[in-house]
């Protein structure tokens, strides 16, 4: 268990993507932002989903992905499904 796994929002297995992908440390998620993490995540797993999208933007926001404003989501669901097709 590394530095990202005591964000909320992120478990030992999304730490281990974020880790393949090269994000580290917290400051690279925050630099990075939850959409590009994400689509590098969605690189090395196709399963990658809306929620792991919100729960990658809530750690950043460190709030639970659940509390993230209604505009926020919108926002992220309407980049998710320009990509999930990917």
């Amino acid at each position: 268990m590394g530095e990202l796994s005591t964000l909320i929002n992120i478990g030992n297995k999304v730490e281990q993507q974020l880790n393949e992908v090269g994000i580290e440390t917290i400051n690279q998620l925050i630099e990075t932002g939850s959409r590009q993490a994400w689509l590098r995540i969605k690189e090395i797993d196709d399963s990658a989903c809306i929620n792991r999208l919100y729960a990658l933007e809530g750690a950043i926001q460190g709030i639970r992905w659940h509390d993230l404003s209604e505009v926020s989501k919108e926002e992220l669901r309407e980049f998710f499904n320009t990509y999930k097709k990917l």
